[in-house]
């Protein structure tokens, strides 16, 4: 559904959304300013993609060394999702600590979390210890995942908006690679898992230090009534033309808040049917992000790669960092795409592979399942054979995930919500990101145990399906829209076109 601006009158309103029609052939990716916002900000994607991926390795060793994990299914998934706890715990509050302190000093907060859980990871001396240091990292985690994509989105173009909050995406992905790369170079080492673990806390005290340097999101001042301030940040990103246009749209949009008496209450998610429309939209991708299976992949991707037939751990790790490369790559084609082919259609597309990808995947683990036969008919050979497939599934499941489903419901979840409800409600979508996937780390391997690893593939390969359906008919496309556009997008799905031109009406000065 889109919304026809040449229906508005002509008001100041009108006229600023008349503006949107000259942004496509705006390029601000020159501007050294927002490219040095969006770098900073994305340490804390790097960090979560980093203590979210290292453990894949590290619990290779670390089942080594505490004899009480190594045949303990549950103390391994648990050891794996207690940072999924912290996330949960971390992304609830961090909403909240969002919009009443700031997305800068939530940052902060989080590099605090992430040096802190480090460092006690590092000089764990049994497990109950290392899991007390990944809940602390977790908090960092769901912190950071509320706050990146916040901040990038407010202090970028609306043009661009996606790419750049995508760019974060890269981050994890990034760090995802590293920790694969730093788990494969510590193999050797002696300690090699506090290593593994302990060196997160650089990258969290650098970005603490580049931070303190880095001014507060220019959205979030103007909303807590420091004009100033957040009109020299915005001279910063735009030109003197473009500036006038987003400093009249931040205008209207605190008139309309204060009109509305938007004071930004929980209850308000549930009761005002735009804004709970668009909280099913994110939070509904959130989940589906999850429970398509990227991060049973990211986690145990080592495992997996054991299960197809290849025992080596420096073999599983090594396969496992060209899984993590192609994420990382992958996600570098949706940056691109991201704003040309919009994130609705970028969705779709990455979900029919994910569909296909997930039936080779199981279909290789079924084979393989079926040993007397293949035994009698080609021997070890087959199973090689069948191995490789598998890894190749896993390949191509990431091929079509990453450029889609992997930066799509953070982008669109850090611009469908109104200035007053971004903080919180992002914060409890990650929340139900977070959640989702504790479920699917602290069940993977369960699962895999009860009904086989192949059936295990089909089962999320439905859910994937159930996602395409969820996408086509729930997620509206946000292109190039402002977020006062995208406010009116939400009012039109709630109320029809009337309620939106209403709305610009109570908000024209």
């Amino acid at each position: 559904m889109t919304i026809d601006l040449s229906t508005m009158p002509g008001s100041s309103s009108s006229r600023l959304l008349d503006a949107a029609a000259g942004r496509k052939d705006m390029n601000f990716f020159k501007n050294r300013y927002v490219l040095g916002l969006t770098g900073v900000a994305g340490i804390g994607g790097f960090l979560f993609g980093y203590d979210t991926g290292v453990i894949s390795g590290a619990l290779l060793y670390i089942r080594d060394e505490f004899p009480a994990v190594k045949d303990n299914l549950f103390l391994q998934e648990t050891i794996v999702s207690m940072a999924l706890l912290g996330a949960i715990l971390g992304a609830a509050g961090g909403g909240w600590i969002n919009d009443a302190y700031g997305r800068k000093k939530s940052t902060l907060l989080a590099d605090l979390m992430f040096a802190l859980g480090s460092l006690v990871m590092c000089a764990a001396g049994g497990p109950y210890v290392l899991i007390l240091g990944r809940l602390f990292v977790g908090l960092g985690v769901g912190i950071a995942s509320v706050t990146a994509p916040v901040y990038i989105a407010e202090a970028a173009p609306s043009e661009i908006r996606g790419g750049l909050v995508s760019t974060n995406v890269l981050m994890i992905t990034g760090g995802q690679f590293f920790s694969y790369l730093v788990n494969l170079g510590f193999t050797e080492v002696p300690g090699t898992w506090r290593w593994m673990l302990g060196v997160a806390a650089v990258p969290a005290i650098i970005q603490f230090v580049l931070m303190l340097f880095l001014p507060e999101s220019p959205r979030w001042l103007y909303r807590k009534d420091e004009k100033a301030k957040a009109i020299a940040v915005l001279e910063q990103i735009y030109d003197s033309g473009r500036l006038e246009e987003e400093v009249e749209l931040l205008a209207l949009a605190s008139m309309h808040e204060f009109q509305s008496n938007c004071t930004g209450s929980y209850l308000d998610i549930f009761r005002l049917k735009e804004l709970r429309l668009a909280f099913f939209a994110g939070a509904g991708l959130q989940a589906f992000q999850q429970f398509t299976g990227i991060n049973t992949v990211m986690y145990y991707s080592p495992t997996i790669v054991q299960m197809a037939g290849f025992t080596s751990n420096r073999l599983a790790l090594l396969l496992s960092l060209v899984v993590a490369a192609m994420n990382a790559s992958g996600t570098i084609v949706g940056i691109y795409l991201i704003d040309r082919c919009g994130r609705r259609r970028l969705a779709l597309t990455s979900l029919a592979g994910v569909v296909l990808s997930l039936v080779i995947l199981a279909t290789a683990f079924i084979l393989q399942s079926s040993s007397s036969l293949c035994g009698s008919l080609f021997s070890g050979s087959c199973q090689g054979v069948l191995g490789w497939f598998a890894v190749g599934g896993l390949a191509l499941y990431i091929a079509f995930f990453s450029p889609g489903m992997g930066p799509v419901p953070w982008a669109v979840n850090s611009e469908i919500y109104p200035e007053a409800y971004r903080g919180m409600c992002g914060g409890m979508s990650a929340t139900v990101n977070w959640i989702s996937n504790l479920i699917v780390a602290q069940t993977f391997l369960s699962i895999v145990g009860w009904v086989g690893t192949g059936p295990t593939f089909l089962i999320i390969a439905g859910i994937a399906v159930l996602a395409f359906i969820f996408v086509a008919l729930y997620v509206p496309e946000t292109k190039g829209l402002s977020f006062e556009e995208v406010d009116l997008l939400w009012k039109e799905r709630a109320w029809g076109s009337q309620g939106s031109h209403e709305s610009l009406l109570g908000a024209a000065p």
